[in-house]
């Protein structure tokens, strides 16, 4: 009997332990568990162990986007922006102007995420990784970037269904423009107008891209980029000229009223009159809220704006 009642403990602590420890590994699996794993677009993989629960921004652009996933109650801090800010937002912390995001501010924000503007904010990387915040480093700026981002975020949110939901509803719009179009290719150059000067635009610009999908030839396409801006080349009137646009697309910064007259005054010249664009009047300047900084989901809007300006009677 003492024999059998040995026998009988040990299984029973044999049984214990093998309890303890698979308990022990179901912990440990919970413990490691992870919300969602993404890759930014510094090509970083980002790990989130949960839903973020507090998220600071450092540009507008990615306010509606994380609205139309979902997102809204998520945001903590934002960046002063006179343009794409939704009402949602108005009342949300600053944490600075886009180009002078203010570190200490964010880290007053207490968040659990930073979202960051690629090509204007990747230097607060590091100082918020040390702090233990995590971030995630995204471009807005050409459609394809949109409709990645807008994946991304919806990944973020726990909303991947209206992520793609957003997604289709974008193409369908753009498809509706291009499909409503009259066939056939123009040849367009795109000149950014600021205080400082002209450029020329490049098929990665925005409007260069919008172009782009819309089937028409950027003059400019092939030209050797600024060394600080890979989207634009330098304007030359001789190589305008030679390029024979038949429409001119302005996008600008600055007052635009300003801009407009400073550019006709410009045109008067006899260079400008030789250019069918001209002659012709097909001269048209972009909205600034559409083209100087990513429409983001508002890329139908914009590619309906310019092909209107071409086709003014498309439905």
């Amino acid at each position: 009997m003492k024999r059998q009642l040995c026998a009988l403990l040990a299984a029973v602590m044999v049984l214990a332990f093998l309890l303890t420890g698979c308990g022990g590994e179901q912990q440990k699996a919970a413990d490691q568990s992870t919300f969602v794993t993404l890759t930014d677009d510094l090509g970083r993989q980002v790990e989130l162990k949960a839903k973020p629960a507090r998220i600071v921004v450092t540009s507008a652009s990615f306010l509606e986007p994380l609205e139309a996933v979902g997102g809204a109650d998520l945001v903590v801090g934002r960046p002063d922006s006179k343009t794409k800010m939704p009402d949602y937002a108005k009342d949300i912390a600053s944490v600075g102007k886009v180009y002078q995001i203010d570190t200490e501010k964010v880290l007053a924000c207490q968040p659990d995420l930073v979202i960051i503007n690629k090509g204007m904010n990747e230097k607060l990387v590091d100082a918020l990784e040390a702090n233990g915040i995590k971030t995630l480093v995204l471009d807005m700026k050409s459609y394809e970037d949109v409709k990645r981002e807008v994946a991304t975020l919806a990944e973020v949110t726990g909303n991947p269904e209206k992520g793609q939901q957003l997604i289709h509803d974008m193409d369908d719009k753009i498809a509706a423009v291009k499909n409503s179009m009259p066939q056939g290719t123009r040849r367009v150059s795109i000149i950014h107008s600021t205080n400082q000067g002209l450029t020329v635009q490049l098929d990665g610009s925005i409007a260069g891209s919008v172009a782009k999908m819309l089937g028409w030839e950027n003059v400019a396409s092939g030209s050797k980029p600024l060394e600080k801006n890979p989207d634009a080349a330098p304007y030359s009137m001789e190589t305008l000229v030679a390029q024979n646009p038949e429409i001119i697309f302005v996008t600008s910064m600055g007052k635009l009223e300003a801009i407009k007259a400073s550019m006709e005054e410009t045109m008067q010249g006899p260079a400008w009159q030789s250019i069918p664009a001209v002659k012709n009047k097909q001269v048209y300047y972009l909205p600034q809220e559409l083209f100087l900084l990513s429409p983001g989901i508002h890329y139908p809007e914009a590619v309906a704006t310019m092909a209107k300006c071409v086709h003014p009677d498309m439905k």
